[in-house]
């Protein structure tokens, strides 16, 4: 064979094969789940079980490509990583605890509200609502081993994210073996590389740059402290006994709600007041980040945002949510297009009044 040739080690091609092959399957499921709601009976049962195969496909995915990316350098993506992907790609491939504790908590994710939607027409109500405590119970345990092994602030979700094209995996690994080899053309050396652009003009060309414009342009480039620290200390420790107390309320939040959830009535304030005073607890004990520490005031930020999903709970969505969103898709119902955001709105409701994980903390 010449020395242009290509060859594959003997795990490198079905490697390749795989991304590709999943590239395309998760491509196709997307798509799929677009079309399935309202179609026939139990559709959200199998709409929520191909979203969920997707997560799985795109778990699972995301491991063959961060060894794609790993194993060749040429394939690494050109932008730098996100701090989140540096932190928890750090953590995964330096302790195996984590690793799976991380995976195990996504799946958990991904998986729950398949499962109660399988439970509810398959068992009791006291026996489904068993099965979520437990789910519960599961996930504040791996969330305690994660706190426990980085004895950092949680971040979600604790795996690395894709930051990685599928389409750019070329099909061969030899990058000098993909460019094509041109063989010389018969034109004569004099008349090679012999055209000159005409200039443009100038109502096509961009005016010179001023200094704010330089400015605005080196500014999001130059390099931050936390740009060259090592990725495991991305996050401080937790340093003080009130870090840990925000924690773990952080943590204890949605075990305690679904078991005052179980034991009181459904329409009971109490659940959603006790989730409230934990939330606001942990709010108030966690620690104030430095303005350099992005990706701990990133996961902060995250948890004020997600404290808008309270109005779809307990006494809250009872007596004010749910009123309002009825009254939208009543008003919307003969209405040419905003009838079919009143329809969207329509057949959402009664899922959040039948299924906890629809509206979990």
């Amino acid at each position: 064979m010449s020395g242009n040739s290509t060859s594959l080690s003997p795990g490198d091609e079905p490697l390749w094969l795989s991304t590709n092959t999943l590239a395309t399957i998760e491509s196709s499921i997307r798509t799929l789940t677009w079309f399935l709601p309202g179609r026939f009976k139990d559709a959200e049962l199998a709409s929520e079980a191909l979203a969920a195969s997707l997560n799985l496909f795109s778990m699972y995915h995301d491991t063959l490509l961060a060894k794609v990316a790993k194993k060749h350098p040429n394939h690494r993506p050109l932008i730098p990583p996100s701090f989140h992907t540096r932190f928890t790609r750090a953590w995964s491939d330096t302790n195996t605890q984590y690793k799976w504790a991380a995976r195990s908590l996504e799946l958990i994710r991904f998986t729950e509200l398949v499962l109660e939607m399988g439970l509810r027409r398959k068992v009791s109500p006291r026996a489904r609502w068993r099965v979520v405590v437990l789910l519960e119970m599961i996930k504040a345990v791996l969330r305690t081993l994660l706190l426990r092994i980085t004895r950092r602030p949680l971040l979600s979700p604790p795996i690395p994210e894709r930051e990685f094209d599928p389409d750019s995996v070329p099909p061969s690994l030899d990058a000098s073996a993909t460019a094509p080899s041109y063989s010389p053309s018969g034109t004569p050396s004099h008349l090679q590389n012999n055209r000159v652009p005409l200039p443009p003009h100038p109502l096509l060309t961009s005016p010179p740059p001023t200094e704010s414009s330089v400015e605005d342009y080196l500014l999001p480039k130059a390099l931050t402290p936390a740009s060259v620290r090592p990725s495991h200390t991305l996050m401080k420790t937790l340093a003080s006994p009130r870090d840990w107390l925000a924690e773990i309320l952080y943590i204890l939040r949605p075990l305690v709600y679904v078991s005052l959830l179980v034991s009181d009535n459904k329409k009971s304030s109490r659940p959603l007041a006790a989730a409230l005073v934990l939330e606001v607890l942990s709010r108030t004990l966690r620690r104030t980040p430095p303005p350099y520490a992005a990706l701990e005031r990133s996961e902060y930020a995250r948890r004020d945002r997600d404290m808008v999903w309270y109005l779809l709970r307990g006494s809250i969505w009872e007596t004010y949510t749910k009123p309002k969103l009825e009254s939208f898709a009543l008003l919307t119902s003969s209405r040419p297009v905003l009838g079919l955001f009143g329809a969207l709105v329509r057949d959402w409701i009664p899922l959040i009044d039948e299924y906890y994980y629809y509206t979990a903390p």
